[in-house]
């Protein structure tokens, strides 16, 4: 099955559960506020696969996340019914699709930015792990204040089924640890396969810890430079 298939599949699954989500969901409101986020990034990866084109396990991470994330705003995430099923297999009353969601954040997402990191950025050895794993934290704790202040300009009862807190006072802070939980253990994978395939793995390690020879303390020297021409 070749890559154009697959993008092909993808895509048509995705606009299909969209459209199904589209249909009468639970709360207008909190559906639009969702798919805020949709209308934002999925173009911008449409826009630009020619300039950039993820590996396919990347874009198949992406369309099951945006897949699961249609369903939850269809549902509103508090309520999506597998939810208790979920929340019964782990001992609570809690609905816990949104703890699973926020989990796959981490699990997922953590790759396709880890290859913007390590393509676009360039980061090596050490660096392209600390750095998507910072990225992917920074994110789920910037979509906790996007939540936060989203909730707090609409109206209460789209305000409220955005947030999906059900009442804990801690949802925020859980989400963003299960958001980094999930970044870790799929950087962990990412690390111990380029350990035992990369012959090269240990010296970009330890070279991406050591400063080049050529280098030099930026701030007040790197501004005393460009003002003298240098």
């Amino acid at each position: 099955m070749t890559k154009k298939i697959i993008y092909t599949l993808l895509t048509l699954l995705f606009v299909i559960v969209w459209s199904w989500a589209a249909i009468e969901p639970l709360h207008y409101s909190d559906w639009v506020l969702e798919n805020v986020l949709v209308v934002i990034f999925l173009p911008i990866i449409f826009l630009t696969a020619r300039s950039f084109e993820f590996s396919m396990l990347s874009y198949v991470f992406i369309a099951l996340f945006a897949i699961l994330h249609v369903i939850g705003s269809h549902y509103t995430y508090a309520e999506v019914p597998w939810g208790v099923t979920l929340g019964e297999w782990l001992g609570t009353d809690r609905n816990m699709y949104d703890r699973l969601v926020h989990y796959l954040f981490g699990l997922w997402l953590v790759y396709p930015v880890r290859e913007i990191c390590v393509r676009l950025g360039k980061t090596k050895g050490f660096w392209s792990y600390f750095v998507p794993f910072m990225v992917i934290s920074a994110f789920a704790g910037f979509y906790e204040v996007v939540e936060w202040g989203a909730a707090a300009v609409v109206d209460p009862d789209a305000g409220t089924a955005f947030l999906g807190s059900q009442g804990d006072i801690w949802d925020a802070q859980k989400d963003m640890m299960l958001a980094m939980a999930g970044a870790l253990i799929t950087l962990t994978v990412v690390m111990v396969i380029n350990m035992l395939f990369n012959r090269n793995f240990f010296h970009e390690f330890r070279e991406s810890l050591r400063l080049p020879k050529d280098d030099k303390p930026l701030g007040e020297i790197e501004l005393e430079e460009m003002l003298e021409g240098k």
